[in-house]
């Protein structure tokens, strides 16, 4: 779990985050939501240790990361994954390389131990081993998502970050990274803070969100409650095209005639 207490982030004379208080829990898919310039990834950097805060707290388990020492901190990073945007994987090495390398890191594993593991990792998600020798460049963006999903938990992390995921990928690719994301997050338990502006995956697996708007967490809640929330700030957010405003009339009829009987 991931407690955030008070955060605030300035450059200069411009605050961009705005006095943050949330938690992120343990085994659930927690997203940050909001439009372009709202903090996410400010806010996301922050979590992962990528910028320094101004002021308030970030507690990894009940404890403050600012007070760590640097052996706590080495330690820390080595219980993160992470997944970029645009995946972030070396041209230069084959699709085991990349996820081999946080073992190289932080694993005292021989080369033997760190291949298997790798191989592993690469096979639960859905990458045959024909693609293991393979070059980024040789290999699809979908494909390029799972093997920047697997190298962000070969090391088993307590805590994964990813950033717009679903980014240039087809709504059926992302699904079916939506759903990957989810499935290791429950399996091992862990932490997962997901920064997205898509609804698709606000709807199938938004078991926390956070919705920022201008550096304020403006809302909070899950993907059922975000549909028909009042709030008209994540509204007008949610509801910006012409099918998800239809769906929110007929979910609000059902929910008026539910009160009914």
């Amino acid at each position: 779990m991931i407690e955030v207490k008070n955060l605030r982030k300035s450059f200069e004379d411009k605050e961009v985050l705005k006095g943050i208080s949330t938690v992120f829990e343990s085994g659930k898919t927690n997203l940050i939501i909001g439009q372009s310039g709202s903090g996410k990834t400010v806010f996301l950097k922050c979590l992962t240790g990528l910028i320094i805060p101004t002021e308030g707290e970030i507690l990894f388990h009940g404890k403050n990361f600012s007070k760590f020492s640097y052996e706590e901190k080495q330690k820390l990073r080595s219980e993160i994954g992470t997944v970029f945007q645009g995946s972030a994987l070396f041209d230069s090495m084959t699709v085991v390389e990349n996820v081999r390398f946080p073992l190289e890191m932080f694993s005292n594993l021989s080369m033997k131990e760190m291949n298997m593991r790798s191989e592993e990792v690469l096979e639960r998600v859905n990458l045959l081993p024909e693609s293991f020798h393979k070059y980024p460049s040789e290999i699809s963006g979908g494909m390029q998502k799972r093997v920047a999903i697997a190298r962000a938990v070969v090391n088993n992390p307590k805590y994964l970050f990813a950033d717009e995921p679903n980014s240039g990928l087809d709504p059926q690719t992302a699904m079916v990274i939506d759903q990957l994301l989810h499935e290791l997050t429950v399996e091992y338990n862990t932490t997962t803070i997901i920064n997205t502006h898509d609804m698709n995956s606000v709807l199938e697996i938004g078991e926390s969100i956070v919705f920022l708007k201008n550096g304020i967490k403006e809302w909070y809640g899950d993907k059922t409650q975000i549909l028909t929330t009042d709030n008209e700030s994540a509204i007008e957010f949610v509801y910006s095209s012409k099918l998800f405003t239809k769906l929110r009339e007929v979910l609000l009829k059902e929910k008026e005639n539910s009160s009914k009987k």
